[in-house]
């Protein structure tokens, strides 16, 4: 896929009816060939729109105002590109907890929590946010919580009745985030779209819950250092290792790698991933190419919904039973 090609299917599968101004931003990337020309001089894992625009908003670009864009993007392309050489994608979305929780909520408790590709940990807390699921018939987890999350539901979803009891929790980034690091939040805040604030006041929320109980993550590798780290979860709770919009920024081999290394690991695994991602966990219901970006749920290696990319629904895939 050629750049111009990435930024024209970001504006029509992702962008489109969720921001317009990325939309905008994205097709007037794709059609001006200065902007492709400097973006094709960074390495190819570096092009990602997400990036570019995260980056352009960390630096204060007139994101939403597209002739403006093109013209600061080309005068300003030395600091934003070595902002981009600098930093990644790691949006850290706590509304991802709202698709997984059904399914974690089924698993033996205690849980001990190891998420691959952290980024600041926000989604390690999920018994700590508060949830609404479909018409509000389910509402769930602490009546305190700054952090409310409403997730859309379709299909025989197996709500659940309450939170996970999480006895542990720890992260494995490559780059980790600190959520005590204004930099850094404010990075993560550069990470959500213009028109996107409940999200941004939904981090903002994330992030005092994490700084009054900070995560544990641990700089590495998903693959040389995830048995170590899972080996210091405690043995009387079950380990579950879960990643949510990670895998897509590796190589393949490298996917292959990982999943058959999951495997060999106690307890479960956990994958919310964008279609095609782990082609080997495809569901057997058809995904529309041209339509809305979608992410594949599944629990030790079996598909068992399909799920908004900001956690914002989950489409159930199988019988209501989650078998562990």
């Amino acid at each position: 896929m050629t750049t111009a090609e990435r930024y024209r299917a970001f504006a029509v599968r992702e962008a489109r009816g969720q921001s317009p101004a990325y939309e905008a931003l994205a097709l007037t990337v794709s059609a001006d060939q200065r902007l492709l020309g400097l973006l094709d001089e960074l390495p190819k894992e570096k092009r990602q729109p997400n990036l570019l625009f995260a980056a352009a908003q960390y630096l204060a670009a007139p994101v939403t105002a597209p002739d403006e864009f093109r013209a600061w993007m080309v005068r300003h392309w030395p600091k934003l590109s070595a902002t981009m050489l600098r930093r990644r994608t790691q949006t850290n979305e706590p509304a991802r907890c709202a698709a997984m929780l059904p399914v974690l909520a089924r698993l033996p408790q205690p849980l001990a929590l190891l998420e691959v590709g952290a980024s600041a940990g926000l989604c390690l807390y999920p018994d700590a946010y508060r949830y609404r699921y479909g018409d509000g018939a389910a509402v769930l987890g602490p009546a305190d919580s700054e952090v409310r999350l409403t997730c859309a539901v379709s299909g025989d979803v197996p709500l659940p009745e309450s939170t996970p009891a999480v006895v542990w929790r720890a992260g494995l980034d490559l780059d980790p985030l600190d959520v005590a690091d204004d930099d850094d939040v404010r990075w993560l805040d550069a990470l959500i779209w213009p028109e996107q604030q409940q999200r941004r006041d939904r981090l903002h929320a994330a992030v005092r819950v994490a700084r009054a109980d900070p995560p544990h993550l641990v700089r590495g590798d998903l693959l040389t250092d995830l048995p170590a780290l899972a080996a210091r979860a405690p043995a009387d709770a079950t380990l579950v290792v879960f990643h949510s919009a990670v895998l897509a920024y590796v190589p393949p081999d490298t996917r292959t790698a990982f999943v058959e290394l999951v495997r060999t690991l106690p307890g479960h695994w956990i994958s919310n991933e964008g279609t095609g991602v782990l082609p080997g966990l495809m569901p057997a219901a058809v995904v529309d190419a041209d339509g809305p970006a979608m992410f594949v749920l599944a629990l030790d290696g079996r598909p068992v919904a399909l799920t908004g990319p900001h956690g914002q629904e989950i489409r159930w895939l199988i019988p209501h039973t989650v078998s562990v």
